[in-house]
């Protein structure tokens, strides 16, 4: 589904990226990890067209998709979330689930004055898939509260929310499960396996968490200096030697580096 092309970025004589390629499966959910600066949430913002690379290419179903705003990308799929979340403080859970679908009828001046009972519909339609979504994560309680008002990790519940109501290919996922306490991150790990269980969602994630990891990655690509250091099951990347070096800065066991 993703396929990455030699991608390098570079930022006033830093290269931040360095000739980084790998595939995304369809179907997939992959784990990228790394120790803190080793470019992981600059090539995200690349893939998602927050950034522009310095050379390389990026694919998202054989289409070169390199150059692309992240609203372009949107319309094809492809959304990200991130480590802080990014929500619409005064308007309420729900309202924030239904403002995602792009090219709502009742956003154009002409429908909403000639046509109500067809925008009627269109947004009932919105928000019973709203309202079907906050279900799915077991966020019931928090339909009328003001998203400004929730923490953290209901914050994070809610982005990926949003991520549904554009039903997308694929989600990138920054830290999803950062700050988050152990019930709330029970439910983002059940939902996200769902997702990719039963409606067949494409994952890629930044986590720090290997356990989190362990438990839901497929493959995992590891980086380190801008570079992809190895790739692999889970855990035969966390007991790799280059691995936990990178992490640890000597050849310390598996388990030290399961508690990064």
């Amino acid at each position: 589904m993703i396929k990455v092309n030699n991608i390098s970025k570079n930022f006033v004589g830093i290269k931040a990226i360095d000739g980084v390629s790998f595939e995304i499966g369809q179907g997939s959910i992959i784990g990228l990890i790394g120790p803190n600066g080793a470019g992981k949430t600059t090539l995200f913002n690349i893939i998602a067209g927050h950034l522009s690379p310095s050379s390389g290419e990026v694919y998202l179903d054989g289409e070169n998709i390199t150059f692309l705003k992240p609203h372009e990308l949107f319309h094809k799929g492809l959304l990200r979330t991130f480590q802080i979340a990014h929500e619409f403080s005064n308007l309420t859970v729900l309202e924030n689930l239904m403002v995602v679908p792009g090219d709502q009828l009742g956003e154009q001046l002409s429908q909403a004055w000639f046509n109500f009972a067809k925008v009627r519909k269109a947004d009932a339609l919105v928000l019973k898939q709203a309202k079907e979504v906050i279900n799915f994560l077991e966020i019931h309680q928090l339909e009328n509260e003001l998203a400004g008002n929730l923490s953290g990790g209901q914050k994070k519940l809610l982005e990926l929310g949003r991520t549904m109501m554009a039903k997308p290919k694929i989600i990138f996922l920054d830290e999803v499960a950062a700050g988050v306490n152990r019930r709330l991150v029970q439910i983002i790990e059940r939902s996200i396996l769902r997702l990719n269980h039963e409606f067949g969602y494409t994952f890629c994630l930044i986590e720090h968490d290997m356990n989190f990891i362990n438990r839901l990655c497929d493959m995992v690509l590891v980086m380190a200096e801008g570079r992809i250091l190895t790739q692999g099951k889970p855990n035969e990347v966390m007991n790799n030697e280059n691995v936990i070096e990178a992490y640890l800065g000597n050849g310390r066991k598996y388990k030290q580096v399961s508690e990064i």
